[in-house]
Parts: C-alpha cells; structure tokens; sequence
C-alpha cells in the first residue's frame, strides 16, 4: 500500500466477481480497507450505487459475463461516474490496457496478478478516492460559504438600501409612505408583466431611490406650498439626471436598476417626457413601471397645492393616459392587480 493508506481504514473496496474471487480477498487481506464481495447480477449497479464503495475491483471472466460492459455501465451512473475501477482481466498488458481506457476502466492488472502489486494498486486508487472525495467537501464547503457571503452581501446591500431612503424622510415627511406605496404598486404592475418575484422585488427596492436627485433640488422650490414658476420647473426636473449621476457608476446591480430608474420615470410612452424625451420600449421596461405607481401614487395623494384623488378618479386617468404618458401593458398589468392595490392603499391608510 501506499503512504497514504493510513488514512484509509474505513475505506470499502468493492469487488465484482461471477464467482467468489478467493485470490483477489487473499491478497487484500490484512490490508487496512474493508472488502465486499458483490457478485454479478441482473442488479449488481443497483447494488454498487447503494455501497457506494471508495474503489471497485472488477475482476473479468470473459466466459460469464461482460467485464468492460460492465465498467461503461459504472460510468453512466453518476455517483460511480469517477470512482476509481480496477480492471483485472487475462490477456497481454498492452491489449488489457486498451480494453480498460475504451471502457473507462481508472487502472488495468493483467492475470495471473502478484499479491503486492495488487496492493499497491488498489492503495493507490484508495488515496485517489479519499483525496477526490475531501477536494469536494472542500468544494461544497467552499460554494456554502460564497453562497453565504453572497447572501449577507445582498442583505447589507438592501438594508443600506433602505436606511438611506428613510433619510428622505428627514427633507420630506410624506417622503416613506410615499416610496411604501410606490414600491408596493411597482410589485404588482411587474408581476402582472410576468416577472418573477426575485425581479419584481428588485424593481421595487431600487425604485424607492427613483426621486434621490430632489436631494439636489433646494428647498424653497421643493417645498414651495404655490405652483412653479417655468424656472423653478426646470430647476425641479433636473432631479432625474441629478438621480442618475448619483447611482450610475456604481458596480452593485440594484444601484444600476435604481439609477435607469432615476433617469427614465418621468418619460412618457409617446415621447413627450423628460430628461430625454425617450419614446415607447426606448424606456426601459423600469422606468416605465415605476411612471405608473409613481404618478398613481401622487394622484392619490393630499398636496399643499391639490386634494387627493379617489382611487376610482386615479385609475380613470391611468386607462386614459395608456398609450399616451403610459406603456399600455404597464396600465393592463397594473389595472389586472386592481384589488391588490386598493388593500395595499388602505393598509397604508389605518
């Protein structure tokens, strides 16, 4: 046996034989493993699959069965696709190793076998089988743990997320429920569209930052109770590239989802939108969610300088303005949630 068969106490060598194979058990007896006899069968797969064994020894007997059938077999099942098989078989060296690589055999050992060469075969398939076997639990601990870190990664990220959105709150008090309900209304018009709940979810965290470039605007336009003059408009709409330039250049996924976002809610299906007068799917597919729940969100409610609109009132203006301010999908997806977003409203309301 090798160096490193002391490690392998518990190591099960399975040996495939028609008949009991008394040379191949004399040889490893004493040796630090645990052999078991498997004999050839209409289940003898089934049987391996269930040993589960470190190493197989096949030993060949032309006469009663198909040896290197036998080991392409082995190698079609997944969990013995790579465990190491020794082929022992009669014939000349040359030849046996041609027939155990064509059958996918890991060694060949012609007969009449020497006792120690076996030994230090089969060691040396067992150290194969034991290193394999710790590079992928070391593998699997690996892909837990990136699997782990990327999940704490994410959850950080989120709760950054939202804790700098709450700081809104601190210019704008109507600023939270405001971003509850939009992300809310964002969910349900991007599940109508068919998104998943993964990329709905998305959609509706980044959208909360869909206003983050007002922090730029000052506040006696922002908080003006009066209308704007045409100055203070156009001062108040430079907040979508100010948004844009704030979140664009940053690697994280969801920072590019809010930054499209920042830049493309306040265009409109029919071009006449800002900051780029963008047309139809020249919106990003965010952006012209985000425009529904966002404007609904507004008609809805209380301002300094208007009343709220009923919900019946709000949802009149969105099937009016499809295909005009609104991509229509948009409006069908979110008018198709209807109920959802009156119990989110009123949730929002108690």
């Amino acid at each position: 046996m090798t160096g490193g068969a002391e490690a392998s106490e518990d190591a099960v060598v399975a040996i495939v034989a028609a008949r009991t194979p008394a040379p191949l058990v004399l040889a490893l007896r004493g040796q630090p493993l645990s052999a078991s006899i498997v004999a050839v069968s209409t289940h003898v797969i089934e049987d391996l699959v269930a040993e589960a064994p470190a190493v197989i020894v096949v030993e060949a007997e032309p006469e009663r069965f198909d040896a290197p059938a036998l080991v392409r077999s082995l190698r079609a099942q997944e969990s013995l696709a790579r465990t190491p098989v020794l082929l022992v078989a009669g014939g000349d060296a040359r030849s046996l190793r041609r027939l155990g690589r064509e059958a996918g055999a890991t060694d060949v050992l012609p007969k009449p076998f020497d006792a120690l060469e076996l030994q230090d075969r089969v060691g040396v398939l067992i150290d194969l089988a034991l290193a394999r076997r710790e590079n992928d639990r070391r593998a699997r601990t690996m892909r837990r743990d990136a699997a782990q870190a990327s999940a704490e990664a994410v959850s950080r990220e989120r709760e950054l997320i939202r804790r700098l959105m709450l700081a809104a709150e601190f210019r704008d008090d109507r600023a939270g429920d405001h971003l509850t309900r939009v992300a809310g209304c964002v969910i349900a018009v991007a599940e109508g569209l068919g998104l998943s709940a993964a990329e709905a979810d998305d959609v509706a965290l980044a959208s909360t930052m869909h206003d983050i470039g007002k922090i730029a605007v000052p506040d006696h336009i922002l908080m003006k109770a009066g209308p704007l003059t045409p100055e203070e408009w156009d001062e108040m709409r430079q907040h979508a590239l100010r948004g844009y330039h704030m979140l664009h250049d940053s690697p994280s996924r969801l920072l590019q989802i809010a930054a499209e976002i920042a830049l493309t809610h306040h265009e409109r299906w029919d071009g006449t939108g800002y900051p780029r007068g963008l047309r139809g799917e020249e919106i990003p597919r965010s952006g012209r969610i985000v425009a529904v729940a966002d404007v609904f969100d507004a008609l809805i409610s209380a301002r300094s300088y208007k009343p709220a609109w009923s919900l019946e009132r709000a949802r009149a203006h969105l099937e009016a303005e499809a295909g005009r301010h609104f991509d229509p999908a948009c409006v069908a997806a979110f008018l198709s949630r209807w109920e959802d977003i009156v119990a989110l409203v009123e949730e929002q309301a108690a």
